[in-house]
């Protein structure tokens, strides 16, 4: 990609007004200090359901150009704080079939050279490499081993300060192009990402490419990605997919990957993630069990997490700084109760800030708490009865979540009411996967699922059952729109998240069947922590 084309991904974005513009007729913005708001569901355009099918492994997007030990599936993550960042990429070739042989991660070197954007790269950093390999003890299913993973963090880097960098094993004569990023600007009150773009469960369909399209049309500065990757997990090994995996292949005896997927996804993202990092939080469809009751090994292997410097020991739940905005990537695959280890680790985050220098703390984990579709519905109750009295004591101001593919977003919401001081939830569940949208919701006539089909598999039992108050009191749903819920719509798309300061932030949602730069729902998001006493006596 040229360098013109880079910069303006890194350093352009849309100024937008305050105002929606209507022709002559400027629309007010709503702010969060407008609702709570009546719940509106945005009817269900029939006529446009986009093209869920997977990209072909035959397809040009997902083919590389990389010979040899050239760097390919090149990516951009940061660290804790914005003095560093991670560049990972890939060398040599996958291998699947019954007789593989593990690449020697130690035959290829891991550097990056780097410097200022227009002056030399003389500086050096070196990483470390890894093989993974899916392994399967069945008769008959395909094992895979990956090329050479490198990871190489830089440190001491300028914030808010554009850089160039090239990849790669110098001694092998295989170095990548180069390649351009944006560092994120020092924590204050005053200093924030330009643009944030926040998508779920990406996969690798044709729906994906619209939304990737229009996720690069906004030029953010930095993309989260709330759970679910690849979906390798919808294939069996010899390269078999559908769009359900249980309905398709009820008899595996185990669930099966194609994991020639992961490196398809990287492939087709690089153009975008090798020069605005994406931090990444797992989902169901990364767990992948193989051998050994190994988990989470393709995600864990690809990317890199900040994991140690926020003080976790795992990369399924992490923490970080992107200016004035603390982020909590939580995990929703992996156990919290209040005495495991993430539990713990998120009592030590939270009462680690100073959020005179993070005013915004952001919450991020896969399975949504406040979803009010059928899908899904109410499967994370153990944990939002585990964690939400934390995060509402640390007053989390956002919280976003994918899982469900649709979009929703909730009025200010803590145990299920109403509550000036509680977040705003965001399910961005819509990016694009093969496995369709959701449609229906729980409180339509007849919709309502049991309380037995939501076991929560890390706490060993059922948290969620009939509401003992409020208007559904006596039962497992509403029989209309909850009040909580805000605004609702199947569609696929994307966020944009714009912190304009201490108190404001702007949250955009564009449709992936609207022009670049439609909103499809915008809001402001407005803080105020002197209003909220748990947070104020925290403060003070």
């Amino acid at each position: 990609m040229g360098c013109w084309v880079i910069l303006c991904l890194s350093v352009l974005y849309f100024s937008l007004s305050s105002d929606a513009d209507y022709g002559d007729y400027q629309v007010p913005i709503p702010t969060t200090l407008d609702g709570p708001f009546k719940p509106v569901t945005v009817p269900l355009d029939q006529t446009f359901r986009g093209n869920a099918m997977d990209l072909p492994h035959t397809d040009p997007l997902l083919q590389t150009t990389a010979q040899g030990f050239q760097p390919q599936q090149i990516s951009l993550s940061l660290s804790a704080s914005h003095h560093s960042v991670s560049i990972s990429w890939i060398t040599g070739e996958f291998q699947i079939g019954d007789n593989i042989e593990p690449l020697d991660p130690d035959s290829v070197a891991s550097v990056v050279r780097y410097g200022r954007f227009r002056r030399s790269m003389s500086h050096q950093a070196t990483g470390y490499s890894l093989v993974y390999s899916q392994l399967y003890p069945f008769e008959g299913l395909q094992n895979y081993t990956s090329g050479i993973i490198h990871h190489v963090r830089l440190t001491g880097l300028r914030p808010n300060t554009l850089y160039q960098y090239e990849c790669g094993d110098p001694s092998l004569s295989a170095m990548s192009d180069v390649h351009y990023f944006r560092t994120m600007p020092v924590s204050g009150p005053k200093s924030y990402p330009n643009r944030i773009a926040v998508v779920g469960d990406l996969g690798l369909s044709y729906n994906t490419t619209s939304t990737v399209d229009h996720i690069t049309s906004n030029h953010p500065d930095l993309i989260l990605l709330v759970g679910d990757v690849s979906y390798a997990n919808l294939y069996l090994t010899n390269g078999t997919g559908a769009d359900c995996y249980s309905c398709a292949f009820p008899n595996t005896p185990i669930r099966e990957t194609y994991q020639p997927r992961w490196d398809y996804w990287g492939r087709y993202m690089q153009p975008l993630i090798s020069s605005v990092p994406i931090m990444i939080i797992e989902g169901n469809h990364d767990i992948e069990p193989q051998a050994e009751n190994q988990t989470f090994v393709a995600y864990s292997s690809r990317f890199a997490f900040p994991s140690e410097e926020s003080g976790s020991s795992s990369t399924l739940y992490y923490s970080f700084n992107a200016g004035g905005i603390h982020f909590i990537m939580l995990g929703s695959s992996t156990s919290y109760d209040k005495s495991g280890d993430q539990y713990k680790w998120l009592e030590r985050d939270l009462a680690s800030l100073d959020r005179a220098v993070t005013p915004w703390l952001v919450a991020t984990w896969h399975a949504p708490w406040y979803s009010t579709y059928k899908a899904h519905y109410r499967e994370a109750e153990c944990m939002r009865v585990e964690m939400e009295d934390l995060l509402y004591k640390y007053g989390v101001d956002i919280v976003f979540n994918g899982h469900v593919h649709a979009y929703e977003r909730s009025n200010r919401v803590y145990n299920y009411t109403l509550d000036p001081c509680g977040p705003v939830y965001i399910t961005v569940g819509d990016g694009g996967n093969r496995e369709q949208m959701a449609i229906t919701h729980a409180d339509e006539p007849g919709q309502c699922p049991e309380p037995s089909t939501t076991p929560d598999d890390f706490m060993g039992g059922f948290c969620a059952f009939n509401f003992t108050s409020g208007p559904a009191a006596g039962n497992f749903c509403w029989d209309r729109q909850p009040d909580y819920s805000a605004l609702r719509e199947s569609s696929f798309g994307h966020g944009i998240l714009e912190v304009k300061n201490e108190t404001h932030a702007l949250w955009i949602w564009h449709r992936n069947r609207d022009f670049y730069g439609s909103a499809g729902d915008e809001i402001y998001i407005v803080r105020q922590p002197q209003n909220c006493r748990q947070l104020h006596d925290l403060m003070y």
